[in-house]
């Protein structure tokens, strides 16, 4: 998630949280419907859609940055999880040429960041079908709700691509919420000398003509918020981790080489660390983007390969990486409950400083304790921080506190299970705080509600944990 500074699916309005590629039973039934042009979530109403599950994403990107100029086509393969008149994609400040369905011209209206599409005959539910979308135009510099950059941000010499908590509408037609997980491929031409940086793994680079083509194919499912196409004047280097994992790391030509390689140096035993405490690594590459445009000020878990505004502290590597099990694996199914990635990836810096040499969890939890009952700092509960404090420093400090605070209730042994078993949940199922409370209650025996409320749902600073 976005490590800043620290201390300091639908029809018509019902809201229905689903594992990708589930069909609700109501929705099977009755004649054809108008896909929903919201996916559910309270902080972002607009954000996703409803009426499909998302199988693949095909993009074909061509990219100027020097102009901006973004020429795109998307095939988007799905299935119909009810039978559907129209349905939508979130895509935003782009122009869309021409639109189809399994090959046919379909009808599509283009406005207010919804892009609707009426086939020239309805789908059936459980129908598989391939959307076609010609799309291009002048990307921007687009914010998110605190005002940060995100999403596809444009720079002179290429673009940071980051596109949590719903950015990737900036850039592709998607279905824009984290509980549609699907596989990605990439065909990205750019300017010869720039390098296109993508999730998964790289294929051959081919150059024609003054411009070069990158392909990369993600074939883990991810969630849109996690997708990235980085551009820029990167340099390419490769590495291997545990049982001859792929590493590909791309470090933007500006910066210092050699402080770079140093902290990404880190990485393959980082995974081996973190597989002896979470479980195995969960997907088929790993690396990183350090980029030199440092005005977005943060670094994001994109799957597989994060992104780095700036050469990283170690502990941010560790911190980004910890994500891949926790919100890029096990994925929340609503952004109230964005502890579930930030909290888990802060305890895990506390876990990789004490292997280190660094401060036990405990010292660190100490630390932040100490900080006076008055301070705003304890007025945001991480299970439920608002829109605005999506990425406050009580999400990510508060949340790993409460971790730690469920470690000493329940004692060491129980919380090394609850920790395993929750990265070893399915990746297609989305996640709620309540799930973790269960978890811990039936692993350790414990009636966990009070520690959950107090810690997680009560905006105070709660009582120092009893220990088990």
């Amino acid at each position: 998630m976005r490590l800043r500074a620290r201390i300091a699916t639908l029809l018509g309005t019902s809201v229905l949280v689903l594992a990708a590629g589930a069909v609700p039973v109501a929705a099977q039934a009755g004649p054809p419907v108008e896909g929903s042009t919201g996916g559910g979530d309270p902080y972002f109403p607009a954000a996703g859609n409803g009426g499909y599950d998302v199988a693949h994403y095909d993009l074909d990107l061509s990219y100027t940055p020097q102009t901006r100029a973004l020429t795109a086509h998307a095939d988007i393969t799905a299935t119909a999880t009810a039978g559907l008149r129209s349905f939508s994609l979130d895509l935003r400040a782009l122009e869309v040429t021409s639109v189809t369905v399994d090959g046919t011209p379909a009808a599509h209206t283009h406005g207010s960041g919804e892009l609707v599409v009426t086939p020239a005959e309805p789908l059936e539910s459980g129908a598989e079908f391939v959307v076609g979308v010609d799309y291009g135009g002048t990307t921007g510099r687009p914010e998110d709700a605190t005002g940060a950059l995100y999403g596809w941000v444009s720079f002179d010499d290429g673009a940071f691509v980051a596109n949590e908590p719903e950015g990737a509408s900036t850039w592709f037609p998607v279905n824009d919420t984290p509980v549609d997980k699907a596989t990605y491929s990439f065909e990205i031409d750019v300017p010869e000398g720039t390098a296109a940086i993508a999730n998964g793994l790289p294929g051959e680079p081919t150059t024609a003509e003054g411009r070069t083509t990158y392909t990369w194919e993600a074939d883990d499912p991810q969630a849109s918020y996690l997708a990235t196409a980085s551009t820029g004047d990167y340099l390419l280097t490769e590495d291997t981790g545990p049982g001859g994992l792929p590493i590909v790391n791309a470090v933007d030509a500006d910066l210092d080489q050699a402080a770079a390689a140093a902290v990404l140096a880190t990485q393959p035993a980082m995974i081996e660390y973190f597989e002896s405490v979470f479980g195995p690594y969960p997907f088929g590459s790993y690396g990183a983007i350090v980029d030199d445009d440092e005005e977005p000020g943060y670094a994001l878990e994109t799957q597989t390969r994060p992104i780095y505004s700036g050469v990283p502290t170690e502990s941010t590597v560790a911190h980004e990486l910890a994500h891949q099990w926790f919100g890029n694996k096990v994925t929340p199914a609503l952004w109230e409950d964005i502890w579930l990635n930030e909290g888990f990836a802060t305890y895990a810096e506390w876990l990789w400083a004490q292997n280190t040499g660094g401060p036990t969890p405990q010292q660190q939890f100490d630390e932040a304790f100490a900080v006076p009952a008055d301070d705003p700092f304890w007025t945001v509960p991480p299970a439920d921080p608002g829109a605005p404090n999506l990425f406050d420093a009580a999400v990510y400090n508060r949340g790993a506190m409460a971790l730690q605070a469920l470690r000493v209730t329940i004692g060491d042994d129980a919380f090394a299970q609850v920790l395993r078993q929750w990265a070893d949940r399915d990746e297609l199922t989305p996640v709620r705080t309540d799930d973790l409370r269960e978890l811990a209650e039936e692993i350790s025996g414990q009636d966990l509600e009070a520690l959950f409320q107090a810690w997680l749902r009560t905006p105070a600073k709660p009582a120092a944990p009893t220990p088990a």
